[in-house]
């Protein structure tokens, strides 16, 4: 009997019998243990289950048929941007060169890695229009610290010490403040106005001579383009403070706004979420930081070079005292850069245009199609994503966004990005990206027009949903502060009793 129910199947533990499997692994010295000091031996052998391959095989593969995947259907997750990207990209970063380069050799040996991460940089300088950009950092977060950190040094160089606050949005992404602190800022946030952008009396009531930075993210996590965002700009640069742009929506913006053009002075890039390598599952990303003229002495080191000769180096070592220094071991996640620079070399000026006018354009369908059924608090254009609330399915019905979501689990779906932003009461951030077709878009959104009528006329079944999936509705809370990692054989009261 299996008590993980029929999809799930027993664990490797419960298949495991006594002497199976193990078979090719050369069998050790006689002596073996013998050369092993006696406190360092096991007093037992370890409880590992014991399976013949193709069991260990099936085991796993069945496994990785319960995952939601990009490339098994629709993932519409707001602010993530998880879209299908091209497999020949994988074939690209896979390849020897770049694949199998150890990071320690020579730059002699490593040409065609150096010579592709400073193009990659050349690239990402003229997107975003800004002076000069750093691979450096391994994710969107770290490159939000390298940005901080640049824009800290900047100020400490100019001997101006009492500029320790950093204004933040409140429809920012939540790693904007946790920078910030982490630098040693103070945060003050800043209220959103009725229309969703960045409240003007407020900000400017804010801003003054301790202001050190502003963090905007734009287009905002609200999914709305910062129409003030020059008057904003303005405001930063007459205070004497610097601008930094949470590059995170970057994909809604490609060929039609340069942030460096604009007047911010810092950005990062998640090549992850805009130029292939789809974000989310724990890693690798990447997190390049674009710069201006202002900020460029203290990108952190090691930079990539071009010798006059025309061949490419790193930084050596107090070549640039004026630097932040290293914000990890080497250069960047090289495979996620190998993926964004294919990505980009693939689509060119035009193509990138065509991202964005194709994400935007399938926001803005999938937000009409869905204005009806649900409550939606900036009915503006959007960018690349907007916000859905439930407010009013809950307040007639009881239903939570949080039941909507579970219920989609049941029509296949990846739910979307739920209560979040934090501004907006039952949201769904939805982000259905350029990559999926007229016809998904349609079915996504007859699904949850289907949902939001049967909360109306069946809310139990909502409210208890998901029905199809391996496992019925789990305690969230419980999961976050008591997690199970480890699989225990039941034992006396525990074990089920016989059918």
């Amino acid at each position: 009997m299996s008590v993980t129910g029929p999809r799930l199947q027993p664990t490797l533990f419960e298949r495991s019998r006594p002497g199976r499997g193990g078979g090719k692994i050369p069998h050790p010295p006689k002596d073996a243990l013998d050369r092993i000091p006696p406190a360092h031996r096991r007093s037992e052998p370890p409880a590992l289950p014991e399976l013949n391959e193709p069991e260990v095989v099936r085991h796993y593969v069945n496994l990785s048929h319960l995952n939601f995947a990009v490339d098994t259907g629709f993932y519409p997750l707001g602010s993530c941007t998880m879209k299908f990207n091209p497999k020949l990209n994988e074939w690209a970063a896979r390849l020897r060169g770049f694949a199998e380069l150890h990071p320690m050799v020579p730059d002699q040996v490593a040409q065609g890695t150096l010579q592709l991460l400073h193009d990659l940089e050349s690239a990402l300088a003229e997107i975003s229009g800004m002076r000069a950009v750093t691979l450096q950092p391994a994710a969107g977060a770290q490159g939000e610290l390298t940005g901080i950190l640049m824009i800290r040094a900047y100020h400490r160089s100019r001997g101006d010490f009492e500029r320790m606050d950093v204004l933040v949005p409140d429809s920012s992404h939540g790693t904007n403040p946790a920078t910030a602190s982490m630098a040693g800022f103070r945060t003050i946030t800043i209220p959103s106005a009725a229309d969703g952008g960045v409240d003007i009396a407020a900000f400017t009531s804010a801003l003054g001579p301790t202001t050190a930075a502003v963090m905007i993210t734009n287009p905002s996590t609200l999914g709305l383009f910062e129409t003030r965002i020059g008057e904003l700009l303005d405001a930063v640069r007459e205070a004497g403070a610097l601008a930094y742009m949470d590059g995170a929506n970057l994909n809604a913006i490609l060929g039609r706004f340069k942030p460096g053009e604009a007047g911010f002075d810092v950005m990062h890039f998640n090549v992850h979420k805009t130029f292939s390598t789809p974000h989310g599952g724990g890693g690798p990303g990447a997190g390049p930081v674009g710069v201006g003229e202002r900020l460029v002495p203290f990108l952190p080191a090691p930079r990539v070079l071009r010798d006059e000769d025309g061949s490419y180096r790193l930084e050596r070592t107090g070549e640039r005292p004026t630097s932040i220094g290293r914000l990890r071991s080497f250069v960047g996640n090289t495979g996620v850069l190998v993926r964004a620079y294919a990505y980009i070399l693939a689509h060119g000026a035009t193509g990138l245009r065509e991202v964005t006018d194709d994400a935007v354009l399938a926001a803005n369908y999938l937000k009409h199609r869905l204005r009806d059924a649900f409550d939606i608090p900036y009915d503006r254009a959007c960018k690349h994503e907007f916000v859905a609330s439930a407010s009013t399915i809950k307040k007639d019905t009881g239903v939570r966004t949080l039941d909507i979501a579970k219920r989609l689990i049941d029509f296949g779906y990846h739910p979307p990005t739920i209560y979040f932003p934090l501004i907006v009461d039952e949201g769904m951030l939805i982000e259905p990206t350029e990559t999926e077709s007229l016809e998904m878009l349609d079915a996504f959104a007859d699904t949850l027009i289907a949902i939001a009528d049967e909360a109306r006329t069946d809310p139990e079944m909502v409210r208890s949903a998901p029905h199809t999936s391996p496992v019925g509705r789990l305690d969230e809370a419980m999961a976050a502060r008591q997690p199970n990692l480890r699989w225990r054989p039941m034992r006396g009261a525990e074990m089920p009793c016989p059918d």
